[in-house]
């Protein structure tokens, strides 16, 4: 259930800290801690308070989507920063943000992760992302061409995702071009998906 601006306010009171300094205590933790695990542990608190409307402002505020941004590149915490921005990516505020600081390219690069998970969270967002502006960019070839391979998945959950990518975004134009002429983003298919076997016989 989504909170009130009051709940938190009337929250901070009686515990002596306020959302937005408990926001700013985990972000300045982050910053500043060198255990992988811990570094998971606040990137994980800040991922789920970005389910939640009402934190949006401070999120933004506490520049946390750069945060998320940055930590894409980390394959420690790509699984949560890719989460984060999955959960925030609705709002609008929060997309133009995302789309103005490289966010589409960044998680163009999620495609290629082998864990299944930061593929559907990359996925799922860039849908989010769509936009009149941002589709021709989202729908480039190289991802169509992603989508066209994952919609080949052993996985229910990335087929299906991959073929409503395609069915609700793209044109029937572009999915026959990238059929012949594109070739995917340099991803292997997720583990779930058989690899593809050459025959490797002596037929001489």
């Amino acid at each position: 259930m989504f909170s009130s601006k009051q709940n938190i306010k009337d929250k901070g009171v009686s515990s002596g800290v306020g959302r937005l300094q408990y926001l700013q205590q985990l972000v300045t933790e982050f910053q500043k801690t060198t255990d992988d695990i811990y570094k998971r542990q606040v990137i994980a608190n800040l991922a789920n308070f970005s389910y939640d409307p009402v934190n949006y402002g401070y999120l933004q505020q506490l520049n946390v989507i750069d945060l998320f941004l940055d930590s894409l590149s980390d394959d420690n915490l790509v699984e949560l920063a890719v989460g984060g921005l999955c959960n925030i990516a609705l709002d609008k505020q929060c997309k133009e943000y995302i789309l103005q600081n490289d966010g589409v390219q960044m998680l163009k690069e999620c495609l290629s992760n082998q864990n299944e998970e930061v593929v559907l969270s990359g996925i799922t967002t860039l849908i989010f992302l769509i936009t009149p502006a941002s589709k021709l960019e989202i729908t480039a070839p190289e991802v169509i061409a992603c989508m066209q391979r994952f919609s080949t998945s052993l996985s229910t959950r990335l087929s299906n995702l991959a073929t409503v990518f395609m069915q609700d975004y793209c044109t029937e134009s572009q999915l026959n071009s990238c059929l012949t002429t594109t070739k995917p983003i340099g991803i292997p298919l997720p583990a779930s998906t058989p690899p593809e076997t050459t025959n490797t016989s002596d037929n001489s």
